[in-house]
């Protein structure tokens, strides 16, 4: 395998480690601002970065004769709603929990790639989307009886929505990488997420009063340290490998790179954030993963013998 065959594989390795440690910094920051002041900052900065790169042509995007409907709906599967549920479902769950169920992303993509892509999973791979479907169930019927309240319940929901908002975004943007490049797939991404939390942040502060201290949060550490990760490394540099390896690989083998994701996030929150890691958790991950490889190989290898047949 040579060099340019190596990058999208390189390019989703690193993407996925810095997603699986968004889910740390994230959870520092909103424990001391609000989940779309934090989104506001974090896309204003990514936005504002990428701008000056294309202000002074380092970069070129040109959008014209385009599918602009196609991308809109890549862009408001994620990074709008996805990062919307993913933000509170982090709030009231823990960063390990939350870095978990994205690992069902891959299971995700395979149900919708039914409809979407015409990919019928074949009965093997059934068996792996519902043993790792197993594991998600086994963790949350433990989890509501060792953790009091419905937070973790809610937590469960928003994540499983956000889950569904990143597969469709994946779907969408390996459709729309023969027409936009990397860049300007997450040039947009950054510029629509910009606006629109930014509008909601504004319009929850003037409601409260606080338009002069917009920008106070980032007067706090953790705030300035989460948001200059989540807005450079996590949003621009992530966002772009992603773009980039989806130009390169089907979606269904991209995917199972988010594994890594999971496992350096459940690492982050037990390690840094002192997050309690059960041994219930340790089966449940072994199930998910489990169905995750499973289910993704047989679509792998599914690929590979029709291309020899």
């Amino acid at each position: 395998m040579n060099t340019k065959n190596i990058m999208p594989y390189l390019g989703a390795v690193i993407s996925s480690s810095i997603f699986g440690l968004s889910f740390l910094f994230t959870r520092r920051a909103i424990m001391v601002t609000s989940a779309f002041k934090l989104l506001s900052l974090r896309f204003l900065l990514a936005f504002t970065a990428m701008s000056v790169l294309v202000i002074f042509k380092v970069i070129k995007v040109d959008y014209r004769n385009k599918p602009i409907r196609e991308i809109l709906i890549a862009c408001i599967a994620q990074p709008v709603i996805y990062f919307i549920f993913e933000t509170y479902a982090i709030k009231y769950t823990s960063s390990s929990y939350a870095g978990l169920f994205i690992a069902l992303i891959p299971i995700a993509v395979s149900i919708l790639g039914i409809y979407a892509l015409k990919e019928m999973p074949g009965k093997l791979q059934w068996f792996f989307i519902l043993l790792s479907v197993s594991g998600v169930v086994y963790i949350i019927l433990n989890d509501s009886i060792s953790v009091s309240g419905n937070s973790m319940i809610l937590g469960t929901v928003f994540l499983f929505i956000a889950i569904v908002s990143a597969s469709v975004f994946s779907i969408y943007s390996r459709k729309i990488s023969s027409y936009f490049t990397s860049f300007e797939i997450t040039y947009f991404m950054m510029g629509m997420a910009a606006v629109v939390f930014n509008a909601i942040a504004l319009v929850i502060d003037i409601c409260n009063g606080q338009v002069a201290s917009y920008f106070k949060p980032m007067l706090n550490v953790d705030v300035l340290i989460s948001v200059l990760y989540l807005g450079i490394l996590s949003s621009v540099v992530a966002y772009y490998l992603t773009n980039y390896s989806l130009s390169k690989m089907e979606a269904s083998k991209f995917t199972v790179f988010t594994n890594l994701a999971t496992i350096v996030s459940i690492f982050a929150g037990v390690v840094f954030l002192h997050e309690t890691f059960r041994f219930y958790h340790v089966i449940g991950s072994i199930l998910i993963l489990a169905g995750i490889v499973g289910a993704n190989y047989c679509s792998i290898y599914s690929a590979e013998s029709n291309k020899i047949k």
